[in-house]
């Protein structure tokens, strides 16, 4: 579709074309990738009794198993698109969580610029790009022992003695307690064991990189097994701020998990977990990156307010220290802080009952935020104070019974949870707000209008939701198979949001109209406006997927996937859009209707070379109705942002993974994806910063787009965004690797020297809303390398991240108020270090 107004577009070069079908039929290794060329070494030796005698979520030797269906399996007998990254080789290629585990997963994408606003997408679907709000679901589940954690604050933390990840590509509804339209990351960590057991791990490396990690596990009685683990990582800043004489967005981890195994008998087991995880570091600020004309007067863009500025304040240099982002300086002002903790217990039963299994998992957990902000990204106190801590409660059950028999399996399970948030939110100006704010009219030249400004908010929300689900899997013959599933979701959301705001001198104010045009209370009512609302929604709906599968021989399956399925009904808890001819909130934009979500897939599994090869391909199409997107008004303060339905959307794409174990000596993998992710239909979009700023155009005419960053020019009132890209996505992404190794003895051992590479790729993509020409982020492909020595219970290796010391952009950000700023975070420099890593 053409696009309405001017915008970024590329071409995709042939080489990368190239590369792709190299990739897709060619050479490089597997350390961890899309599953199955490990399991080659044993599959003609009795692969399902393996399987059958194999702990729950755990590797057996060179077999992959997974319980992506909640019932063991080998990773190639799935009838799913599924990624398996083992526990070894996230700690090899140094993808400590979920964050960085994109790079070893090409169709994951996750974006961060605090714990809180962090977007973990699959195939360019999950959750709307840009502000968290605590109103709407999750499109991506993350689970971790099968326990769902509704915080996607989760995926900032390091992987804690993890065994492996699943990372499961399109709606998991059917099969999860917790409904996902867009996938499901299934972490699963090392169990209690009755064999004594133990390792421990140190990594040092540039920036005074320090990392440990710890774990032991052993019987205190026949029945009862124990397995206590820690890790903790810390990191110098990659930003340095020139305000505060620091470096920050530094890492500071630390998390611990204990576990207690009871096990009776062979039919029984209890495992008790408890885990808690901290975090405690100077961010997140962001860098200049560059600036971009908007449809504000010139007057009022950035470059002649920082002039503005320096010319009003003698002896203060309010300029940025570089204009360079990849020169890593900053000049924010305000207190920086993300201190954030996450933790919990659970109880899971499994027991062995009749011709099946049946497993209850009781869960609480919490999610304590406490952050600080400079949400003007600028040098100058204009936002003087930012903060919105959090905490958060959650309560879930599970019930679940798996049969497996000779021609039928089915699992069929009950959940249900329960959740409340609350936040108290405040926000300031500062001394300098007047006169980067305000007009000459409005008195941008007398600070005490805005100085002090303060808008104190407290919100709460309450969400209940309860399913019941199942799939069945039937095989008509011994090579064909199907597999329907169904869904039925109630999900109920209720929240109170207030918004006090008081002036300089602690009073507060009201801004009922009318008001005059040119006072200080209009200029204060520009920025903040007080709002109490108290949104409250439920709703059903029914859910259902069919899977059709079949072995066109022992060592290649085909499948075909449809899946009718919901996201379901959000609230806005961050306060509304006001009506502009009451000047009153809008009621109507309270709930946000639930996203209907189509979805196809066909895919192809296949083993050769005796099984020591996998090449799997999948293609898909996702069709979504009523889109929860992110609309942002570009303003400060009164309405930072709000969730609102875009009538469609579509991703479509292709992926091909790759992996061989060529020997004992060498092994490969390739991943690639191709993804097009597109607003099918989004006429009343918000528009980016080059076509916002100006006078709005007037009610009900035409949008004109004609004048895209001019100066003065008005400005449409939404925009239509239908045939764009939706932000964060990558058309074009891969990664690969190798591994290669020969015998040696060293420090008396017999035992392997090895060297790997790892490498990812991602094409451009955009990091607003709405695609702008300014926040277009180039593509990059990022390098690493290790060699070290490994024997029975040593590996000592050294190695070196981002290898190439590749200048790469994270994230960019607009800054409020269409003054034109674009910030944003440059990703890690080159780092390298070296690991020593003991086992027992």
């Amino acid at each position: 579709m053409t696009a309405k107004y001017p915008s970024v577009r590329r071409r995709v070069p042939a080489s990368a074309l190239t590369l792709s079908l190299l990739l897709a039929f060619g050479a490089t290794p597997a350390l961890a990738a899309e599953t199955g060329a490990d399991e080659a070494a044993v599959a003609a030796a009795g692969t399902v009794d393996a399987v059958d005698q194999a702990d729950d979520n755990t590797s057996r030797g060179d077999i992959i198993i997974v319980t992506a269906r909640r019932r063991q399996e080998t990773a190639q007998e799935v009838p799913v698109a599924i990624s398996v990254i083992r526990g070894d080789s996230i700690e090899a290629t140094g993808n400590f969580n979920v964050v960085k585990l994109q790079q070893l997963a090409p169709t994951l994408q996750v974006y961060t610029t605090n714990p809180r606003n962090t977007s973990v997408n699959i195939r360019g679907l999950g959750v709307p790009y840009g502000l968290t709000s605590d109103g709407f679901e999750q499109g991506v589940g993350i689970y971790v022992d099968d326990v769902y954690n509704s915080r996607v604050a989760a995926a900032t933390f390091d992987f804690l003695d993890v065994d492996q990840v699943e990372v499961l590509r399109g709606p998991q509804g059917t099969l999860y307690g917790k409904n996902t339209t867009a996938g499901a990351i299934n972490i699963t960590t090392n169990q209690p064991t009755f064999d004594f057991e133990g390792r421990a791990e140190v990594s040092v490396g540039n920036l005074n990189y320090r990392q440990a990690k710890a774990a032991v596990s052993g019987p205190l009685s026949d029945t009862i097994a124990a397995r206590l683990a820690i890790a903790a990582t810390s990191r110098r800043g990659t930003i340095f701020n020139v305000t505060s004489d620091r470096w920050i967005n530094e890492q500071d981890n630390l998390g611990l998990r204990g576990q207690l195994l009871f096990k009776p008998n062979e039919d029984l087991s209890i495992t008790l977990s408890g885990d808690y995880s901290k975090q405690d570091p100077e961010g997140y600020g962001t860098s200049f990156v560059r600036v971009g004309r908007t449809q504000r007067a010139l007057d009022r863009q950035y470059d002649a307010l920082i002039a503005r500025l320096n010319a009003a304040n003698p002896g203060q240099n309010f300029s940025v220290p570089s204009r360079n982002v990849y020169d890593r300086l900053t000049d924010i002002d305000a207190s920086l802080n993300a201190g954030n903790k996450i933790g919990g217990a659970s109880v899971k039963v499994k027991w062995d009952v009749g011709p099946g299994t049946f497993t209850s998992i009781s869960a609480w957990r919490f999610w304590d935020w406490k952050p600080e902000n400079d949400r003007d990204f600028t040098g100058a106190s204009i936002v003087s104070k930012s903060q919105n801590p959090s905490q958060q409660d959650q309560y879930s059950q599970e019930f679940r019974y798996n049969y497996s028999g000779d021609k039928l399996d089915f699992v069929v399970g009950l959940f249900g949870f329960k959740q409340r948030i609350d936040t108290q939110g405040t926000e300031q100006q500062g001394p300098n707000a007047s006169l980067w704010s305000l007009t000459a009219a409005q008195g941008r030249d007398n600070p005490a209008i805005l100085n002090g400004l303060t808008a104190t908010n407290t919100q709460f929300l309450k969400s209940t939701s309860a399913a019941l689900y199942g799939q069945l899997s039937y095989k008509l013959t011994p090579e064909l198979t199907i597999q329907p599933g169904i869904r039925v979701n109630y999900d109920k959301k209720s929240g109170f949001y207030q918004r006090v705001v008081t002036n300089g001198a602690g009073q507060v104010i009201s801004c009922t109209p009318p008001l005059a045009a040119n006072s200080a209370l209009a200029a204060q009512c520009g920025v903040y406006q007080p709002q109490s609302t108290s949104p409250s929604v439920s709703d059903w709906n029914f859910s259902y997927d069919l899977n059709v599968n079949y072995k066109v021989t022992p060592d290649i399956l085909a499948y075909a996937t449809y899946a009718k399925t919901f996201k379901t009904v959000g609230i806005n808890q961050n306060g509304l859009p006001l009506n502009s001819a009451t000047n009153l909130p809008e009621l109507s934009a309270s709930t946000v209707k639930p996203e209907s979500v189509n979805h196809f897939e066909i895919g192809l599994k296949t083993s050769f070379f005796n099984r020591l090869a996998t090449f799997n391909l999948s293609a898909f199409r996702t069709e979504i109705k009523n889109f929860q997107a992110t609309v942002n008004g570009g303003q400060f303060g009164t309405v930072r942002g709000y969730l609102a339905n875009a009538e469609k959307v579509v991703s479509q794409g292709i992926e091909a993974d790759f992996k061989i174990r060529a020997s004992d000596r060498f092994t490969a993998y390739a991943n690639g994806a191709y993804t097009d992710a597109k607003y099918k239909k989004f006429v009343n979009a918000p528009c980016p910063p080059e076509l916002s700023g100006g006078t709005l155009q007037p009610a009900g005419a035409a949008p004109d787009y004609s004048q895209p960053g001019v100066p003065g020019a008005l400005s449409p009132r939404q925009c239509d965004i239908s045939g764009f890209d939706l932000p964060g996505v990558s058309k074009w992404a891969f990664s690969y690797g190798a591994e290669a190794n020969a015998p040696v003895s060293l420090l008396s051992k017999d035992g392997q020297i090895y060297v790997g590479v790892d490498g990812s790729y991602r094409s451009h993509w955009n990091s607003n809303a709405s695609p702008s020409i300014y926040t277009d982020v180039k593509g990059y492909a990022l390098t690493n390398f290790r060699v070290g020595f490994r024997a029975d219970g040593l590996d000592i290796f050294g190695w070196v991240r981002n290898a190439f010391d590749v200048n790469y952009i994270e994230t960019l950000q607009v800054a409020p108020g269409n003054v034109g700023l674009i910030a944003g975070q440059p990703g890690d420099p080159q780092t390298w270090g070296g690991t020593v890593k003991f086992s027992f």
